[in-house]
């Protein structure tokens, strides 16, 4: 997981340098900033490269909006000069060439944690979003898209809104995630409740709610793996 502070890179454990963890414990264990950081290779003189990469992420809301960013775009964050938007739009564009592979290709959510490492970006996020990882009926991962953004109460919230995605894609399944900025991923009565409500409406809707993720600062939770909301 990425690191709470913004240490220079140097000044960080081993065991929490991006490349150091990938040398251990191989690409699928880090999160998507660590990934980033990896191919920016530096940061600035006021931040490592992680928090630039986390930063990035959060600015587009993840992998899906970044894999849309324009040159002008990047251009516009702090941090990034010309040589590090070159890598980074060669990277969206390598991405974009094996997402038009076959299906075999895209993600498979066979656990958990395979689905939290889709969505790590989100601990830097300054508000609460909610994301829903639509897949397939093989578990493939279709789609990331952000539904919501705001406070995780259910008087606000549409849960209608959360399944709009999913009707319209043909996605049989899903995977509720959402951040906790606070830092701590522990779920909240509310959280508990809010999943209970969506997991109600998709048994009418015939879309399974497969488990609710919440993302803190350096770790995860699964409301399903505590045995919380899901019968």
């Amino acid at each position: 997981m990425p690191p709470k502070t913004n240490l220079p890179l140097r000044d960080m454990p081993q065991s929490e340098r991006p490349r150091e963890r990938l040398m251990h414990y191989g690409a699928k264990n880090l999160s998507n900033a660590e990934l980033l950081a990896i191919i920016l290779r530096t940061g600035s003189a006021q931040e490592n490269v992680v928090h630039l990469a986390g930063r990035v992420l959060a600015r587009f809301e993840g992998l899906a909006g970044l894999a849309q960013a324009s040159y002008a775009q990047l251009d516009e964050i702090p941090g990034l000069g010309e040589a590090k938007i070159m890598q980074i739009l060669a990277l969206i564009e390598l991405a974009q060439r094996i997402n038009s592979r076959p299906v075999e290709y895209r993600p498979l959510i066979s656990a958990a944690a395979d689905a939290a490492a889709l969505v790590m970006d989100m601990a830097y996020l300054p508000q609460e979003h909610i994301r829903i990882i639509l897949l397939d009926a093989s578990r493939r991962v279709i789609a990331i898209p952000t539904v919501y953004i705001g406070t995780l109460q259910t008087s606000i919230l549409r849960v209608a809104e959360l399944f709009r995605e999913a009707i319209t894609r043909n996605s049989p399944a899903f995977i509720l995630v959402h951040n906790h900025p606070s830092g701590d991923p522990s779920p909240s009565p509310e959280d508990i409740e809010l999943t209970r409500t969506i997991i109600a409406a998709g048994e009418l809707l015939d879309i399974q709610v497969i488990d609710h993720l919440i993302i803190g600062q350096q770790e995860w939770r699964s409301l399903k793996t505590m045995g919380l909301a899901f019968s």
